[in-house]
């Protein structure tokens, strides 16, 4: 079957940055930033989207776009050296994966929505971290906010690229800007916010260390989605007429932009308060309810109306990044086995339910299911992020840069001799040698080898 195509530029722009915008942005980014030393990390972080970002965007760009296929037969088709569609089915194992466990924290997020328009997260600190602890090891509530939140992304999948992909993206990642601007201004009127600003925006190189460069590059890597296919399945919905290297630049500066003002929204409010700014992964769930009833105590009105736009934010980044890595399989299952879309989409938000409900009774309410002693959750994130991803990226570059005719990447990235041709041989240079380097880098340092 025909893959369908995104019906506009700027659809291409919102729907692939919002395959990128996700929790990783909104959450990931300003715990990273805090426990790394505030702006001097973020100077990093764009040095680092410079080196492996763009290009490896740009790599996955040409296998899709070229191939104009769903990941398992994209990567085939591109050489008949050896069986590289591997690297295609690895693609979409692994968004399938991210999915299942993806979606339990992002029924979190449902859930934490639902309570501040009920009014549930006004308390104090015992009570907002009681109030976790009790919903997420409860047996039925967290399976039910995160198969919801999947049923939510079947919906949208179900209808197609440009009438539910595109049209909901279009929607989605406006809103969520406007969100974001709105919570910037408010959490940056709040007294002594201005310490927050500072410590995002004044760089102190003396934080600056190896480790903050690796976090820096692991955290653009992730931020883009490298390595999930997601990138690749998107791209053969491109026209031919797609700047691929002015949208990866475009996708690279807003999911920055997107990162940036997530900081500016939370690390004001949090310094407001006197909460340090490192508070790692219970930043969401645990700290900022907090900081939202302490900041805004003189007028809780207020404080009803940021925390549920904050969770609402949180809630249109997650369904971004569900959207697309639903998609990959859905499109695999659509084109490779002929079936109609709609029985295609069934058949991930099965699966990923099944694995939803699992990751989700392993983490609260039945600890005792573990694999190699994690929980579903912390396994499947811990084997998507330190091998899948990287091993799938790093092929990537190694097909694209080494195997794959020079004449594909020169008309993929000059859209067949239309766009100039200076940048060509410096991204060559950059997918053969700089971008396998620094993933290399991650990889190890992921597993604690440097």
């Amino acid at each position: 079957m025909e893959p369908g195509s995104f019906g506009s530029k700027i659809g291409v722009v919102l729907a692939t940055a919002g395959s990128a915008v996700g929790l990783g942005n909104v959450w990931r980014f300003p715990y990273m930033t805090g426990e790394n030393g505030g702006a001097a990390f973020i100077i990093v972080y764009i040095g680092c989207m410079l080196l492996l970002g763009i290009p490896g965007m740009i790599s996955e760009f040409i296998v899709g776009r070229q191939a104009g296929s769903n990941a398992a037969r994209a990567y085939g088709t591109l050489t008949k050296m050896g069986n590289w569609k591997l690297i295609g089915y690895l693609g979409i194992l692994t968004s399938t994966l991210i999915l299942g466990f993806y979606a339990v924290v992002a029924g979190w997020c449902l859930q934490y929505l639902f309570a501040s328009m009920v009014g549930h997260l006004s308390g104090n600190a015992d009570y907002v971290q009681s109030y976790f602890s009790d919903f997420s090891t409860n047996p039925w509530k967290p399976c039910f906010w995160a198969v919801a939140f999947i049923l939510i992304t079947h919906l949208v999948v179900v209808r197609g690229v440009r009438r539910g992909i595109e049209r909901v993206s279009n929607l989605l990642m406006p809103a969520l800007l406007v969100l974001l601007l709105i919570l910037v201004v408010a959490s940056c009127m709040l007294p002594g916010a201005y310490k927050g600003v500072e410590f995002l925006l004044k760089p102190d190189f003396s934080k600056l260390t190896g480790d903050v460069f690796l976090e820096a590059l692991g955290q653009s890597f992730f931020s883009l989605s490298l390595g999930t296919a997601c990138l690749c399945t998107y791209a053969s919905y491109f026209s031919k007429q797609t700047n691929l290297t002015r949208s990866a630049i475009q996708i690279a500066l807003l999911d920055s932009l997107i990162a940036i003002l997530a900081g500016l929204m939370i690390f004001p409010a949090a310094f407001s308060v006197g909460v340090e700014p490192d508070q790692g992964p219970s930043l969401i769930f645990i700290t900022l309810p907090n900081v939202f009833n302490e900041a805004f105590s003189s007028v809780p009105v207020v404080g009803y109306v940021v925390s549920i736009m904050f969770y609402a934010l949180l809630v249109f980044a997650a369904l971004t990044s569900t959207i697309s890595m639903h998609e990959i399989g859905t499109a695999f299952f659509h084109e490779e086995m002929n079936m109609p879309r709609s029985k295609a989409a069934w058949i991930l938000t099965l699966v990923c339910s099944v694995l939803a409900v699992l990751c989700s009774l392993s983490f609260g309410a039945y600890p005792q299911i573990q694999l190699f002693g994690m929980s579903l959750l912390d396994f499947f994130d811990r084997l998507t992020a330190d091998i899948m991803l990287p091993l799938g990226s790093l092929f990537t570059c190694l097909l694209v840069g080494w195997l794959v005719p020079k004449q594909i990447v020169y008309d993929q990235l000059t859209n067949w001799g239309s766009l100039q041709s200076r940048l060509v041989g410096l991204y060559l240079v950059s997918v053969r040698f700089v971008c396998p380097l620094c993933i290399i880098l991650i990889f190890l340092h992921r597993f604690g080898v440097i």
